[in-house]
């Protein structure tokens, strides 16, 4: 059986647990705590984690969903076991039982709402963030049979997309907020794509060179230098391109958090796991890159 906690997640149990509908299809819904009223002209501060995990258990406790996430900071809180309904949704009385519509109703609140600011930079959409840990929150959520799948489309905007009561009930996969029958609401307004998965590696030979590492120093987000370059051209040579601004993937020299998600996906495809696969250059990575093929 999946793990009713999430691994790696604060555990606080808020109790009052209640059995989801095990009918109907197994569904994620995606949700932004929007704490603060932003704009592009008027940026504020992100709201740290601890602060909307006081709320969450505090006056906001009826409102709770499964898991909090932080985005920036990768930190994960968890206020129900996966099983039981969590409250974030609206439920009205003789409605379809939203909060609790599937074999599971997984329900997490990405701390994040437009236009913050973090380490000197403004983000209009969760999807700009670094999404950090994002990875181990999909993997958790598949692992109770939610597809990697959005029935009604990702979310682009904040704006409503009310899906069909039959597709909420009968498909099973993630909803946004915005999505969601008997809400109103128009959250998340993005999300991050779904990690690519790739086939497991298979044993190639390896050959006994590769140019000599230049350092971990050179592979720190936002660094500039022709080794960056080169980790991009061996990305583009193996294929890990998928993650870009819109424009294709580029070679150098700027070390971007599309580079650091690149690489995370080759280490991911070498098999190596945690720390292994955070999408940071080491020695192993370095060598890796340049001796194998695919």
């Amino acid at each position: 059986m999946p793990e009713l906690w999430m691994p790696g997640a604060k555990k606080i149990d808020l109790g009052d647990h209640a059995p989801c509908e095990s009918q109907y299809a197994a569904k994620a819904i995606a949700h932004i705590t929007a704490d603060e009223m932003a704009t592009a002209a008027a940026p504020k501060p992100w709201v740290p984690h601890n602060r909307l995990e006081g709320w969450f258990t505090g006056s906001g406790k009826d409102a709770a969903p499964h898991i909090l996430w932080s985005p920036f900071t990768g930190q994960f809180t968890q206020f129900m076991p996966a099983d039981s309904r969590s409250k974030s949704l609206r439920d009205l009385s003789g409605g379809i039982r939203t909060n609790r519509a599937g074999k599971v109703v997984i329900q997490i609140e990405a701390v994040f709402f437009p236009y913050c600011t973090y380490g000197g930079q403004v983000f209009a959409r969760l999807k700009d963030t670094p999404c950090k840990n994002w990875h181990l929150l999909e993997d958790w959520i598949a692992s109770w049979g939610v597809p990697r799948t959005w029935p009604g489309g990702i979310p682009t905007a904040l704006s409503r997309d009310t899906v069909s009561t039959t597709t909420f009930l009968e498909k099973a996969g993630w909803f946004g907020h915005s999505q969601v029958p008997e809400n109103d609401h128009v959250d998340p307004g993005s999300w991050p794509n779904f990690i690519p998965t790739v086939p497991k590696p298979t044993p190639v030979p390896k050959p006994t060179t590769a140019p000599p590492f230049p350092g971990v120093d050179f592979f720190k987000l936002g660094s500039r230098n022709k080794y960056v370059t080169e980790v991009d051209k061996q990305l583009i040579r193996l294929g890990f391109t998928t993650y870009h601004d819109g424009n294709g993937y580029q070679a150098g020299p700027y070390y971007s958090e599309f580079t650091r998600r690149n690489v995370a996906a080759f280490q991911r495809y070498r098999g190596w796991t945690g720390s292994g696969a955070d999408g940071y250059v080491g020695p192993r990575t370095w060598h890796d890159l340049h001796t194998v093929s695919r």
